[in-house]
């Protein structure tokens, strides 16, 4: 029935048999909803591990369905909600961890706490009173013995150590009931605590009573809880390493990024004042060449402005010669007619 009542939902659907008016209000339920458990749809939930045991948790609230888990897992959001079930479903057992082994610290403080047997009760006075004579029976026939195995007579030694073994035996009758009383109170107190469960077991037990604990729905399904929660540890672990590893990593790339960028800016510096300094140089170097070529073309005036200066001294000198004698015949041109002038009006 139930395998033909899921077809059906397949093919038609869970609103298959609603009216029209509860049809209105009907909403179909997906994996997403918080109605759905996800602890069922990522790993197991844990009311589901200990039905019928001391330690059962009821039924889950939430809702558990097969079709739902499938389309989870068939799901392109499945991977993105695989952590968050996982982390909430760790958060439980953790919890679930918590009380179990507070109640195994109240298991061991129990044990701890049960006092060993008290010592067997003094013997009465009868008895110890024929205690005592069966010991010294049995110190005198040992001695009796002792020499009768040095004269050599063997026969009578045996005889005499059949009377001993008698007398131990009635030794051991006087003490045996005291004993085995405190024997069988030290195996009622000898109890063991499972540390998975922390249910109490009777140690040295039959070892079919053993193998029904440790298959048992309560041994088994703590077992699974611990075990999910040191995986998921591990796992948490490994990713947190994996992380720290890759920030380590991406650290290091930024730390040579930088570096690079730096020894690229300082080649960028160097150039560009060797290129300052190639400048400067250059100028430097220009400057003097100017100055240089100043200085030439200054010498080569000076020695040209010397030459022609020399020639023009000549002249002037020449002129200044045959100018005093251009100025004397003026001279004497301009009074040479006065005279003659005067003579005439002479």
């Amino acid at each position: 029935m139930d395998a033909q009542r899921a077809l059906l939902d397949e093919l038609m659907g869970t609103a298959r048999n609603l009216t029209e008016e509860e049809r209105k209000g009907y909403k179909e339920v997906t994996w997403d909803d918080k109605e759905v458990c996800g602890f069922y749809m990522v790993r197991f939930c844990p009311h589901d591990l200990f039905v019928n045991t001391r330690s059962d948790l009821g039924a889950c609230p939430r809702i558990h369905d097969p079709k739902l888990k499938e389309s989870f897992e068939k799901s392109p959001r499945h991977d993105a909600y695989v952590p968050k079930f996982e982390a909430e479903l760790a958060q439980f057992c953790e919890k679930l961890v918590m009380d179990l082994d507070r109640r195994v610290r109240r298991g061991r403080e129990r044990l701890a706490q049960e006092v060993e047997p008290a010592p067997p009760p003094p013997l009465t006075a009868e008895k110890s009173e024929q205690l005592s004579v069966v010991e010294e029976k049995i110190k005198n026939l040992l001695e009796q013995v002792e020499s009768l195995g040095e004269a050599g007579k063997v026969d009578e030694a045996e005889a005499l150590m059949r009377k001993v073994e008698t007398l131990n035996a009635e030794k051991t009758a006087l003490t045996q009931p005291q004993n085995d009383k405190v024997l069988m109170l030290g195996q009622e107190k000898k109890m063991a605590l499972c540390e998975i469960c922390g249910s109490f077991l009777v140690a040295n037990d039959a070892a079919e009573r053993t193998q029904s604990h440790v298959t048992g729905k309560q041994h088994v399904g703590y077992g699974m809880v611990r075990d999910f929660i040191t995986e998921y540890k591990a796992a948490k672990d490994k990713a947190n390493d994996e992380e720290k590893l890759a920030r380590e990593k991406e650290a290091e790339e930024r730390r040579k990024q930088r570096e690079k960028e730096y020894e690229r800016r300082r080649r960028s510096d160097s150039s560009d004042r060797d290129r300052h300094r190639d400048k400067d140089h250059n100028r430097e170097r220009d400057r003097y060449r100017d100055r240089d070529s100043e200085r030439e073309r200054s010498r080569e005036n000076d020695a040209r402005g010397y030459r022609d200066g020399g020639r023009g001294l000549d002249y002037r000198l020449r002129n200044g010669r045959n100018g005093g004698r251009d100025r004397y015949r003026d001279r004497s041109r301009s009074r040479s007619p006065g005279k003659h002038s005067y003579r005439r009006s002479s």
